[in-house]
């Protein structure tokens, strides 16, 4: 039974279906409607927008519903505005509390139309299952607020540019709404009306302080290196990846960091010759994964590219992917704990911890190496607030 949920909030219960909307004693058999909400987070339905890879309602809508959806659109963008002068957030009430019922089952009749569209026309993408489960752990991220103040940040504010950017960013958004399909490969951005993580500057991250004891940071050693010899069926180094660059690719005649920069510039660069061996090869890489015009990840993922992008395309999708995967496991060891995931930036994932959950760190740690390539050197971090994080052994 195709359905819509009246709000996208995990308190804010409402659906719509066959005419009528429901507040509680839902219909048996809710089977299919537009996008996830966690006002029915524990529903085991079919998503349309995903099976639209992110497309939006207009795009897919088809041509005799193009016109009532424009109209239903500009009648909720004139509710939202007025709500907005009226200075009632949207992130605090419930929808379907402050507009008419009318209008709420005309706009969900238009989106069940939409959306059985979709479901009749659209073929599964085979990366189906993959964007569900990490599009439930961003919503989840999008509903938490950041732990933003001034405490131990004197630094901040003696410079006027400095003081006006701290400003800027406690005085915006403090959710991290990301975007899971803003890029062709799938890494992920950010919405306009988020808190920018992904483009923050170093110096402002002492801003973002954990709720509990701790932020926790994981990321790999080399992670797109790493993917990059996965990829190619090559073993993964067990300790420092550009340290086994410099002497097995190098030859130990230049330092760890001219080896980095050197193997760096050559992965990023598809004219670079520089580097010359069978164990870092673009040509058999593509050989495998690149044919007629597009990349086919290990994810599912199909991706139309030049011939040019298409190696940065597959390591730089495939190395996301990665690690998103790792943070829906790692959120699924956190559940029933105080601690949880604060936000993911490119190849790290931030966990905000408690003392008392000390003791799953290791099992976590073993977790985010272990993903479905192989296993990852793990660099392991920890601090009192975003910027100042420390090596953390165990």
């Amino acid at each position: 039974m195709i359905f819509q949920t009246l709000d996208d909030k995990f308190e804010c219960v409402g659906i719509y279906t066959n005419g009528q909307l429901y507040f509680e004693d839902f219909p048996d058999a809710l089977t299919q409607t537009w996008k996830y909400t966690g006002s029915l987070y524990d529903l085991d339905a079919q998503y349309a927008w995903l099976m639209a890879q992110g497309m939006t309602l207009e795009e897919v809508a088809p041509e005799s519903l193009k016109v009532p959806l424009e109209k239903a659109q500009r009648r909720l963008r004139a509710y939202v505005k007025s709500f907005k002068l009226a200075k009632i957030d949207l992130r605090e009430h419930c929808i379907f509390d402050l507009v008419p019922q009318d209008f709420l089952k005309e706009f969900c009749e238009i989106k069940n139309q939409i959306t059985q569209h979709v479901f009749e026309t659209y073929e599964k993408p085979e990366c189906y299952e993959h964007l569900a489960t990490v599009y439930r752990l961003l919503y989840k991220i999008k509903y938490q607020n950041l732990n933003l103040n001034i405490d131990n940040c004197k630094e901040l504010f003696y410079s006027s540019i400095s003081r006006a950017n701290s400003q800027k960013l406690l005085e915006g958004p403090k959710h991290i709404s990301y975007n899971i399909f803003g890029t062709v490969t799938g890494r992920l951005s950010t919405y306009p009306d988020s808190f920018p993580v992904l483009t923050l500057r170093k110096e402002m991250r002492k801003l973002v302080k954990p709720y509990n004891d701790w932020f926790v940071s994981l990321d790999y050693n080399g992670a797109e290196l790493r993917t990059l010899l996965a990829l190619s069926g090559q073993e993964q180094p067990e300790g420092d990846i550009h340290d086994w660059n410099m002497k097995n690719i190098f030859e130990l005649s230049l330092t760890r960091e001219e080896a980095k920069t050197t193997i760096f510039s050559w992965l990023y660069n598809p004219d670079s010759k520089s580097i010359a061996t069978d164990i870092y090869n673009r040509d058999k890489l593509l050989e495998k994964w690149y044919n007629d015009g597009y990349i086919s990840t290990p994810f599912g993922r199909k991706i139309k590219v030049e011939k040019r992008k298409a190696f940065n395309y597959l390591i730089q999708s495939t190395t996301s992917d990665i690690v998103l995967d790792r943070a829906v496991a790692i959120d699924k060891m956190l559940e029933g704990t105080k601690s949880f995931i604060s936000h993911i930036v490119h190849d790290e994932i931030v966990l905000d911890m408690t003392d008392e959950d000390r003791n799953i760190i290791p099992d976590i740690k073993e977790v985010f190496a272990k993903n479905s390539l192989g296993s990852y050197l793990v660099n392991l971090n920890a601090g009192k607030n975003y910027l100042d994080l420390k090596e953390l052994k165990l």
